[in-house]
């Protein structure tokens, strides 16, 4: 047996990536991001990534025609993250707000990603990781959202749903621009994770699983 017991929660990883954590081979959120295989276990960032804090950016009410009638559900828009590098985002729908709610934390925890922290601004001195190490974009609909490095003492020059994102990451200073409709909380807040993701894939290209990666181990 490990010396990590991650069963102690009932959790039977299925995947070869959370074999790997269970099995104490993969013991950071970073080397399993680097490990080019599939995410698909909550319970295995939930085990590397003890503590994460979760924020809920909108939750709306949508409609649907169907057969039967109008059917009404609920999107819940949720970000994950340690403040500390690591960052997730997703939506979530269902009949109940509870359940919406839960079923995006679950999904957010799936789209971890590692932000590459640092002192990118040149007006900047310190060699704390509190910053961007460049300026990066996102788009989600009509919405665009750049960060840029800022340097320490600033704060975060941005609007709540942004301040949120960043703050999640760990990002404490940055000047942000944003433009399109900026109201629609679900496509800035989509675009200011879209802007870390992209500052991640430049520093780290995300490799392609292979095929057996993906597959689910045999019971």
């Amino acid at each position: 047996m490990s010396g990590n017991n991650y069963n102690d929660g009932g959790w039977q990883p299925v995947t070869r990536l959370g074999r790997k954590v269970q099995e104490g081979d993969i013991e950071t959120m970073e080397d399993a991001l680097n490990s080019g295989l599939p995410l698909k276990e909550p319970e295995l960032v939930d085990q590397l990534l003890p503590g994460l804090e979760d924020e809920v950016l909108d939750i709306n009410m949508v409609q649907r025609m169907t057969d039967s009638g109008r059917r009404v559900k609920f999107r819940c828009v949720v970000a994950v993250g340690n403040r500390d590098g690591f960052i997730g985002y997703a939506e979530g729908r269902d009949d109940q707000v509870g359940s919406a709610i839960q079923k995006a934390i679950g999904i957010a925890k799936l789209n971890m990603i590692q932000v590459p922290r640092g002192s990118g601004s040149w007006e900047d001195r310190s060699d704390r990781p509190h910053s961007l190490t460049r300026r990066t974009t996102g788009k989600a609909g009509s919405v665009e959202v750049e960060v840029i490095p800022a340097p320490e003492g600033l704060g975060l020059a941005a609007s709540d749903t942004v301040r949120h994102v960043l703050e999640l990451a760990g990002i404490e200073n940055a000047w942000t621009k944003s433009h399109g409709n900026t109201r629609t909380t679900v496509n800035l807040a989509k675009a200011t994770y879209n802007a870390l993701e992209n500052a991640s894939q430049s520093r780290h290209p995300r490799r392609r699983p292979n095929r057996e990666d993906a597959e689910v181990a045999d019971q």
